[in-house]
C-alpha cells in the first residue's frame, strides 16, 4: 500500500520520483515490458497516482528521455570544460559518459528502445536531440584539437566524431549483453587508447 505522506511530495518531486523509478526498472527489463502498475509499485504509489502526473506511458517515457538528455549533456559539458587542452576535454568526455552509463544502466535500453520504434515519437526526438549535442559539442573539441596541431593534418572530424560515439556505444552494448556494466571502466581506457592513435595523437 502506498504510504500517505509519499503522496504529498510536490508535482516536481512525484515526477523526477516516477522517472527515476522507471529508469531503474530498465535495468532488468525492456522499456516495452514495463508497466504502470510496476512503477506505481517502485514509486510507492497507486497507479491512479502515476496518472495523475503522467497521463500516458509515453509521457514517462518523454519525461525519462528528457532527463537523459539533461543529465548526460551537462555532464558530458562539465567533463570537457573542466579540462586545460583539447586532448584531455575528449578523454574526461569518453570518461565522463561510460561513468553515466555505469550509474545509471537502464538509461541504454531506453534509448535503444526509442531509436528501434518506426514512428518518430516525442521521446525519439528527444534522443535524436541528445546525438546532435553530443556531435556538436567533440566537433568543437577536435576542431580545437586540430587549431593546436595535436591531431592528424586534415583530419576528419566530422568522421572522428562517429568513431568516438561508435565506441561508447559499442562498450554500451557489450556491457548489456554481458549484464556487467562496470566492466565498461577497464575496457573503456584500452579502448580510447586506440581511438587517440587513430585521430594521430599518438607517436
Amino acid at each position: 500500500m502506498a504510504d500517505s505522506n509519499q503522496t504529498r511530495l510536490p508535482t516536481e518531486e512525484r515526477q523526477a520520483a516516477i522517472v527515476a523509478a522507471t529508469l531503474k526498472l530498465a535495468i532488468d527489463a525492456s522499456p516495452a515490458q514495463i508497466t504502470t502498475a510496476a512503477i506505481a509499485e517502485a514509486v510507492g504509489v497507486t497507479q491512479g497516482a502515476v496518472f495523475k502526473h503522467f497521463p500516458t506511458k509515453e509521457a514517462i517515457w518523454l519525461a525519462a528521455m528528457k532527463w537523459v538528455r539533461e543529465q548526460l549533456l551537462a555532464s558530458l559539458t562539465q567533463a570537457a570544460e573542466s579540462q586545460p587542452s583539447p586532448m584531455d576535454a575528449l578523454g574526461a568526455v569518453f570518461r565522463a559518459h561510460v561513468d553515466f552509463v555505469v550509474r545509471h544502466p537502464g538509461v541504454p535500453r531506453f534509448i535503444f528502445h526509442e531509436l528501434q520504434q518506426p514512428s518518430d515519437s516525442a521521446a525519439k526526438q528527444e534522443v535524436r536531440g541528445v546525438l546532435q549535442a553530443y556531435r556538436k559539442l567533440l566537433l568543437g573539441i577536435l576542431k580545437q584539437a586540430e587549431r593546436q596541431n595535436v591531431v592528424a593534418p586534415e583530419l576528419d572530424r566530422e568522421a572522428a566524431a562517429t568513431l568516438f560515439v561508435g565506441i561508447v556505444q559499442g562498450l554500451v552494448m557489450q556491457a548489456m549483453l554481458s549484464g556487467k556494466p562496470a566492466l565498461m571502466r577497464g575496457q573503456a581506457e584500452r579502448v580510447f587508447a586506440l581511438y587517440l592513435r587513430g585521430i594521430g595523437d599518438a607517436p
